[in-house]
């Protein structure tokens, strides 16, 4: 008797085109995820908050609340990674999801080893372990405290809820040592693949903005260097 493989995990689906539920949910399943579906974004949120999902396949197009007041309400709680679909190819549409915590997206239409590809690097990178198996040891500087590996960080004592890429700009900089970082190795180094999507540099200069707000007045630790990049001085 053959005996089923264990789900990878949970993948939350929130689109009003039944037609492509299906599609996704089909090659998902053949993948072994578990997938869950929520054809408008107030559902969405209730499956979400109740299941808690591994990722969230999100379409900005939604009945009722649309795409990014989802995004809003969901990064006030979680930092699920979240993929986005649109049919929208302006740049500022896309600035404007990134920017609200979206971790990644696909154009509509789009195959579906593009998709999956781009779920696949999502889960490795939140799922990735620490170097060489050891715990990490949570840092402070100042009044700024950030534990690795429970994703934690706060500010003077305080929780900052931070997005994934927030958080994975904020420990890059402080694991270079002093170093600067320019726009592009952090570009390379936190989108990788997706710098054939027409992501530029701005993306990193509004993350970094975005994250120094959140820090409050822990967020001078991150410098500018002028026409180059970003370095992080405790």
């Amino acid at each position: 008797m053959t005996v089923a493989a264990p789900a990878r995990g949970k993948i939350l689906v929130v689109e009003d085109e039944k037609d492509l539920v299906k599609l996704i949910r089909y090659n998902l399943e053949k993948e072994n995820f578990r997938v869950l579906a929520a054809n408008d974004a107030e559902t969405g949120l209730i499956v979400a908050r109740k299941q808690r999902p591994d990722l969230i396949i999100l379409d900005i197009m939604l009945p009722k609340m649309d795409g990014l007041d989802f995004l809003r309400a969901l990064r006030k709680e979680s930092q699920v990674p979240v993929v986005l679909l649109t049919a929208k190819r302006s740049e500022l549409d896309r600035i404007l999801g990134l920017k609200l915590g979206a971790d990644d997206y696909v154009v509509k239409p789009f195959s579906v080893g593009e998709l999956n590809a781009r779920i696949e690097a999502l889960l490795r990178r939140a799922s990735a372990p620490s170097k060489d198996g050891e715990g990490e040891k949570p840092l402070a500087f100042g009044g700024l405290e950030l534990d690795f590996e429970r994703h934690r960080v706060t500010v003077r004592g305080k929780l900052i809820n931070l997005a994934p890429k927030e958080f994975a700009i904020l420990r890059l900089l402080i694991e270079a040592d002093g170093k600067v970082l320019s726009r592009d190795q952090l570009l390379e180094r936190i989108w990788g693949h997706e710098q054939d999507m027409e992501i530029d540099t701005r993306t990193v200069d509004q993350h970094i903005a975005r994250l120094r707000r959140k820090l409050g007045p822990e967020g001078s630790k991150i410098v500018t260097v002028t026409n180059f990049g970003y370095q992080f001085k405790a």
